[in-house]
């Protein structure tokens, strides 16, 4: 017989979104609900902790800056297709969350009069990006998970691997998943629930990702019938290092750091003569990828070509205060400490503009259900992330959800939650039959290597008609290949089972993201056509939303943009 836990609210994920639900929700639940937060990772270990340079916030009015220019360089930084109430409402909530963050220990940067610490980040018109050194992410993290220790009403799942969602008449109901440590299958009760669990950047190989940050929530969630939206958007960060893919921060670049190439030029002059290094994550990763095809690239032993970060010129003082784990990085990663010389990088792949389908609120498609953070897409980036924005998003949309999800819970105290036996018996089959005991022939991790390395080659920082299709086909083939099979029969800790479970989401996931693209023919953002190289207002100015099915491929319908006052003009930096 299945175990069964209940909760009033269910977190799926542990990140920053995860835990600033978690406490929100526990805070307005009082001791009157509880709250199951449940991970396939240690709390810590979750890869919000990664994130290095800043959480962006209008802190200094009185000094120049203004919620209004936060506002508009969002939605100016999103090619303009950010829903811009949206905006709004991250740009108006985050400052009060930077304080609260303050006032539960978190350790930012100061300044020489004490006030907190806030540097440049690229398409910003002011230094906003507040920060923690180059460790914004661990600190927020740690500031959060000890905050949480002060709910008794919150209870963490470490190591939980969850697999299904739980629904009736179009209401949540909870979740089946895996505990890791003896690998029993658990059904999870809930009347309200939030997924947390982050992007799908392991769909590509050169990727900043840690290696457990797979789609598995917004494939539940696509399974279960809701709209993964604006998929075909992928940000490509202008820094990750050779051969690795590990992030070096914008943080860099926004401390004075240059880009120069085998010229030895400060290249960005000539694409962004204003903001040069510290334009937008998209026009600095295009103008890289064009210096290099122009033959003014560096050859990394690996064999790939590159350009290069400077940032000696910054002396040793500034890098060991601002920058001391980019310089750790460096070091341990490829060799070069940069308070010597400039560490080789090129674009790599960094964050998700899609997701899970939400509106303003974090609410999903589905009742009692919400979404937070990267793996959520309520269209506050549009085509293109703004630097800082993401820590923000994942903090403010962490509260939102969480107080509703609280809300909700309490309003349902009490009543029944029915689940039908037959979807547990489905999700039990799906995983046991079809992928724990299946008989596929082909290694399942070649056609994990194959998937990420084709995504690296079709739908790079430039993209075709021809590749993108190209890819397309190759995913379907990985597709229909019998490789579901685990050759690890243990039931404790099985990473042989979870690593082909994640194959299984990321083949879904990589699907609709090509399919997004081969549909979107412009070029707007992050997603750049070769073929279709100007962005079409008139035809494209317009969110993709993606259903799943069963049978055939992907169903793509449009969904309308929100403006309030800023019309689209041409973005120049």
């Amino acid at each position: 017989m299945t175990e069964l836990i209940q909760h009033d609210v269910i977190i799926i994920g542990s990140g920053l979104a995860g835990l600033r639900a978690a406490i929100a929700a526990a805070a307005y639940g009082k001791d009157n609900i509880s709250i199951g937060v449940f991970s396939k990772v240690q709390v810590m270990r979750s890869h919000s902790v990664s994130a290095e340079g800043g959480t962006a916030a209008v802190l200094f009015e009185d000094e120049g800056d203004n919620i209004e220019s936060h506002i508009y360089d969002t939605i100016k930084g999103s090619d303009f297709l950010a829903d811009q109430d949206v905006a709004e409402r991250l740009v108006k909530t985050i400052p009060h969350e930077v304080y609260q963050l303050d006032h539960w220990g978190m350790p930012w940067s100061r300044r020489d009069d004490g006030r907190i610490g806030q540097r440049k980040f690229g398409g910003y018109s002011f230094p906003r990006a507040t920060y923690a050194q180059d460790k914004v992410g661990f600190y927020e993290m740690q500031t959060l998970y000890d905050t949480c220790q002060k709910y008794d009403n919150i209870d963490f799942y470490n190591e939980w691997y969850c697999t299904s969602i739980l629904r009736e008449n179009n209401l949540f109901r909870g979740l089946t998943a895996i505990e890791m440590k003896n690998g029993n299958f658990v059904k999870i009760k809930s009347p309200a629930g939030i997924i947390c669990t982050g992007g799908a950047g392991r769909i590509y190989s050169f990727s900043t990702y840690a290696y457990s940050s797979t789609p598995d929530g917004i494939d539940m969630a696509y399974r279960a019938g809701l709209a993964m939206k604006d998929m075909e958007f992928v940000q490509f960060h202008p820094t990750g290092i050779l051969p690795s893919g590990i992030l070096i921060t914008e943080g860099a670049r926004g401390e004075g750091g240059y880009l120069i190439n085998n010229q030895n030029e400060r290249f960005m002059k000539k694409y962004a003569p204003e903001k040069f290094e510290l334009a937008p994550r998209d026009v600095v990763s295009r103008s890289m990828i064009r210096e290099i095809q122009d033959g003014k690239g560096f050859k990394h032993e690996s064999g790939y070509d590159c350009l290069k970060l400077d940032l000696t010129h910054l002396g040793d003082e500034q890098i060991k205060e601002r920058l001391a784990g980019i310089r750790e990085i460096g070091i341990k990663f490829s060799g070069i400490d940069v308070i010597e010389a400039p560490i080789e990088i090129r674009p790599v792949c960094h964050y998700m503009m899609g997701g899970i389908h939400t509106d303003i609120d974090g609410k999903t498609e589905l009742g009692g259900l919400w979404a937070a953070g990267e793996g959520a897409c309520n269209s506050v980036h549009g085509a293109n992330r703004l630097g800082a924005n993401s820590t923000s998003e994942c903090i403010v949309w962490g509260r939102i959800t969480g107080e509703q999800a609280a809300q909700f819970a309490l309003e349902k105290k009490g009543s029944t939650i029915d689940i039908s036996n037959n979807q547990v018996l489905s999700e039990e089959k799906r995983i046991y039959d079809g992928i724990f005991r299946g008989k596929g022939e082909v290694n399942p991790y070649e056609v994990g290597k194959k998937l990420t390395d084709t995504m690296d080659d079709k739908a790079y920082v430039f993209r075709t008609e021809e590749n993108l299709i190209s890819g397309l086909k190759t995913i379907r083939e990985l597709k229909a290949l019998t490789w579901k099979h685990v050759d690890d029969k243990s039931k404790e800790y099985n990473t042989n089972f979870t690593n082909v479970m994640e194959i299984d989401a990321m083949l879904r996931t990589a699907e609709v993201v090509l399919m997004g693209a081969i549909n979107r023919k412009e070029s707007r953002g992050a997603h750049a056509r070769l073929d279709y190289a100007n962005r079409d207002d008139i035809n494209y100015l317009k969110h993709t939303l993606a259903y799943y099915s069963s049978e055939d491929e992907p169903k793509l319908v449009w969904h309308p943009v929100t403006f309030t006052r800023y019309a689209p003009v041409e973005r120049k930096y």
